[in-house]
């Protein structure tokens, strides 16, 4: 995987959501991700994202943390599925809604599974975006990145996205797609930062 990313410049992300819900609007963000991507692969000319791919991993299927559900070094089929994405990601855009002050148990639950041995989150890099509540999902963010300090990811410092998606004018349209063009801007933004510091961690430019 190493020589194709070095020959291709491909950046394999892999978007995971903390909410179930499929209007939810930290799901929105990352298929606004998606698109964005898309959008740069599609227009051919030199781009700051140019060969960054963006795969939303479905984390619903996933049984909650029980390690009675390992065995002889195996786990449930939807956690093998699942930690095989992660292994194959190179990065992660993590969207973290805010429950309690905090993340979600759905998010916590796929990061305690993908971080069971061997880590697959160790030595790759992420960033954070949220959407919601007062502080757009902040407090959850902070939460996300202690976390990261002890499955060694290395996250994105700046920019730092959170989105007040019930202020005025609206974030969304009715079908749930990121139509504010500030936003869409600073989104692209996080995913130039987390390209250009994955590429630094392997030696590229």
């Amino acid at each position: 995987m190493e020589a194709a990313r070095s020959a291709k410049t491909l950046i394999k992300v892999a978007g995971i959501c903390g909410s179930l819900r499929e209007g939810s609007f930290n799901r929105a963000l990352l298929r606004a991700a998606v698109q964005i991507c898309q959008a740069a692969a599609a227009g051919g000319e030199e781009s700051s994202l140019k060969g960054m791919e963006v795969e939303i991993i479905d984390i619903a299927p996933l049984p909650m943390l029980n390690t009675d559900l390992e065995v002889n070094g195996t786990y449930p089929p939807a956690v093998e599925a699942f930690r095989q994405k992660i292994r194959d990601a190179d990065a992660f855009l993590f969207a973290s809604p805010e429950y309690n002050y905090s993340v979600t148990a759905p998010l916590k639950n796929a990061i305690d599974w993908a971080s069971r041995p061997p880590n697959l989150f160790a030595g790759k890099t992420a960033a954070i975006v949220s959407a919601g509540g007062g502080f757009g999902g902040g407090r959850s963010q902070y939460h996300l990145r202690q976390i990261g300090v002890f499955v060694d990811l290395y996250f994105i410092n700046k920019p730092e996205f959170f989105l007040k998606p019930f202020e005025r004018p609206p974030k969304f349209d009715n079908d749930g797609n990121l139509t504010d063009e500030v936003a869409k801007g600073l989104l692209k933004s996080v995913l130039v930062s987390l390209r250009a510091l994955t590429l630094r961690l392997h030696g590229e430019r």
